[in-house]
């Protein structure tokens, strides 16, 4: 695609934000921003192209605040075993995809560097905005140790998790980051589903341990998302100095009013259990992990509802693995069948926006980035608009490549 955005008006449109109904276009675009919304807004001055909306809908680029662009494989041991080479390509393919469903920004919450990313910055590749980690932090045994309890092995490569125990070690392991350039820092807190030695409600990293990467965090002026399934673990993840909270599925109503006293985000990925629960025989899922996905499959819905009641901000993400990577826009239809579509479009925009701290993103109006979805009708009589059928995506103010369907 062209590397310097024109001038553009999407004519014949209307307009859905997170934070009202339709509203009529037209939408100007120049310089990679929002400049006029509207019938009685001015048109760019110049020379203008012109992108016929044959009345349809734009809302804002839909942003995956849990994605993994190095998350190749379901089998983690496989996945850390691999080249960097062959890791990077692969990432960089998943990462053009989720642009093309019109993921205009992705958060990489374990995984990337910043290879990658200046890869991206230079233009090497197609891709959404995109916000690394680099590789989580878990204690040894815990849900990024990849390593089975009855082999005797090593495994160094670190593309999606790093195992790095003790305050001073995590502290200079959460300064390399960001002396490389990460946008935040993630930490395995409870246990996982496809981590095989490991019990999901049980919290990880001891309270020294927790309080060590969120002041290191916060001293650059940045936070940490944690990986915890259980109150426990969340508990012990917020009461730590914790932002983001990671999946979260067996919330419960205390823990939800806790998250909302320290201002806590809950990251949702309905996407992945969805996906792991009915294709798990399919993709030939660990019995072990089969297990654990039924264990929190259905408590994640009522977590979010527990969630919203409490006044959580609730974001969105996906966190999908392997050949599950198609499944990302399934994601948008769990959360619009949990939310309703406003409130699920909110999430997966003005939500997550505010979690990475881009006031610029995640809405359509003057001075936004100009990171849009063209749909081609009413998602707000036809919800399934925003997980099936074709889009147009627009990032910066250029049309990205072909319309997909899934």
């Amino acid at each position: 695609m062209s590397t310097e955005p024109d001038a553009l008006t999407i004519t014949d449109v209307q307009v859905l934000d997170a934070d009202g109904g339709l509203r009529p276009g037209p939408v100007h675009l120049s310089g990679g921003r929002i400049v006029g919304v509207g019938p009685d807004a001015g048109s760019p001055a110049g020379e203008v192209r012109q992108l016929d909306g044959r009345g349809g809908t734009v809302i804002p680029g839909l942003i995956d605040a849990h994605f993994h662009a190095y998350g190749a494989h379901l089998d983690m041991f496989r996945g850390e075993s691999r080249p960097l080479s062959w890791v990077a390509i692969a990432g960089a393919r998943r990462l053009g995809r989720a642009l093309r469903r019109g993921f205009t920004t992705v958060r990489d919450v374990a995984g990337g560097d910043a290879g990658l990313a200046g890869a991206i910055v230079d233009g090497l590749l197609d891709s959404p905005r995109y916000l690394w980690t680099g590789p989580a932090l878990s204690q040894t045994g815990g849900h990024g140790d990849p390593r089975p309890g009855d082999l005797d092995c090593c495994v160094g490569h670190h593309h999606g998790s790093e195992v790095v125990d003790g305050v001073d070690a995590l502290r200079v392991a959460v300064r390399d980051r960001f002396r490389r350039g990460a946008h935040a820092i993630k930490i395995m807190t409870s246990g996982g589903v496809i981590s095989l030695t490991d019990p999901i409600r049980i919290p990880q990293y001891s309270p020294e341990e927790v309080r060590a990467v969120t002041e290191e965090a916060a001293r650059r002026g940045s936070y940490v998302a944690a990986h915890a399934y259980s109150p426990e673990a969340i508990v012990h993840s917020v009461t730590n100095g914790v932002r983001s909270i990671e999946h979260g599925n067996l919330l419960d109503a205390p823990t939800a009013a806790l998250m909302a006293e320290h201002g806590a985000f809950l990251v949702p990925t309905l996407a992945t259990y969805d996906a792991m629960g009915r294709r798990g025989a399919e993709i030939g899922l660990n019995p072990i992990a089969r297990a654990k996905n039924a264990e929190v499959l259905d408590a994640g819905r009522h977590a979010i509802e527990l969630a919203v009641d409490a006044g959580v901000s609730v974001g969105f993400g996906t966190d999908l693995m392997g050949e599950l990577e198609e499944e990302q826009l399934q994601g948008v239809r769990a959360q619009v069948e949990v939310l309703g579509l406003i409130e699920a479009l909110r999430s997966m925009t003005l939500t997550n926006a505010a979690l990475i701290g881009r006031d610029d993103l995640g809405r359509v109006e003057q001075g936004a980035v100009a990171d849009l979805l063209l749909l081609p009708g009413d998602p707000t009589a036809d919800p399934s608009l925003l997980w099936a059928g074709p889009r147009t995506v627009i990032q910066g103010g250029l049309v990205v490549g072909d319309p997909v369907t899934r």
